[in-house]
């Protein structure tokens, strides 16, 4: 199997580092643990699915070195998931560096006919998870920086929040969505102010339309299994529809058509955005270029501002 994507920047500017990518198998998510391990990090995908974290686990230490990435595989909604990834994590690489909280999907529906159900999933997968990631990270960073003080050296580690222009906005369509990433600022902005003691920067992506599997009409060819419920990913049929977005129902389309950036004229710079382009922004707030950055949200979206997911 081929890298998810040609990383913009190979380095060893995270050599040493450990990263913890959740739903990072694939999308957004697979372009950045390709992305930090390119550039050096160690990094464990934290995924729903055992198949593709077994194949991207595979193909990340067939390119960068037979140690470089473990897979974590668990429904990261379950009550100790979260604490389970960080000990496995820290059994596996002896330490963590970088938190990318990048797992996700979208359960659309109006406020008129959202159920209590598709509301709280939205909560608990964006918003819930993060909180508890962040709690189990707490004393390992804790730990981390009194060692750093008791040896005379100082290290940033880092937290990345991938939120969305629908946190900011609102989304028409999307209210538990567009409200689960808006929490997840707040969330994000309280860390950095409860971690920066530690040297922990805390940050937030809000991505406009990034192509992904999520852009395509929902299909039984793309699920998630999760909670307890197996959800179609992607755009209900009319939304769509109304984009003009066609597949055939009876092709599976390839990585390349999935993931290509499709034209987008309402959007200044004419396109959707890439998972390349968004791993690279991940990466920045994952580097010791933003050391001195924290509880920012950085807005990758072409030049879009509302309106968009």
């Amino acid at each position: 199997m081929s890298l998810l994507i040609e990383p913009t920047l190979r380095s060893e500017l995270l050599a040493g580092q450990t990263a913890i990518v959740t739903g990072g198998a694939r999308g957004i998510g697979g372009a950045t643990a390709t992305t930090l391990a390119a550039n050096g990090a160690k990094v464990v995908i934290a995924e729903v699915d055992a198949d593709k974290a077994s194949e991207t686990v595979k193909t990340l230490n067939d390119e960068f070195g037979s140690d470089t990435a473990s897979s974590f595989v668990a429904d990261l909604v379950a009550p100790d998931a979260c604490d389970d990834l960080v000990s496995h994590t820290v059994d596996t690489y002896g330490g963590l560096d970088i938190v990318v909280n990048n797992a996700g999907y979208a359960w659309d529906g109006g406020i008129h006919s959202m159920t209590d159900d598709q509301f709280q999933a939205m909560l608990d997968i964006h918003l819930v998870v993060p909180f508890r990631l962040a709690r189990a990270c707490a004393p390992i960073f804790r730990a981390a920086a009194g060692a750093d003080a008791d040896a005379g050296v100082q290290r940033h580690r880092k937290t990345v929040m991938v939120s969305s222009l629908a946190g900011e906005w609102g989304l028409m369509g999307a209210g538990n969505y567009a409200s689960a990433k808006a929490g997840m600022l707040g969330l994000m902005r309280t860390l950095a102010q409860e971690w920066g003691r530690y040297h922990v920067n805390v940050n937030a992506v809000a991505f406009g339309q990034i192509q992904t599997r999520f852009g395509l009409p929902q299909s039984d060819a793309e699920v998630i299994q999760t909670g307890g419920r197996t959800i179609k990913v992607g755009m209900p049929p009319k939304q769509a529809e109304r984009m003009g977005i066609t597949i055939d129902p009876d092709h599976v389309p390839t990585d390349e058509e999935i993931y290509a950036a499709k034209p987008l004229p309402m959007i200044p710079l004419g396109r959707s955005g890439t998972i390349r382009e968004a791993a690279d922004s991940i990466f920045y707030l994952c580097s010791p270029m933003s050391d001195y950055t924290t509880g920012q949200v950085m807005v990758v979206s072409g030049g879009a501002r509302g309106g968009m997911s």
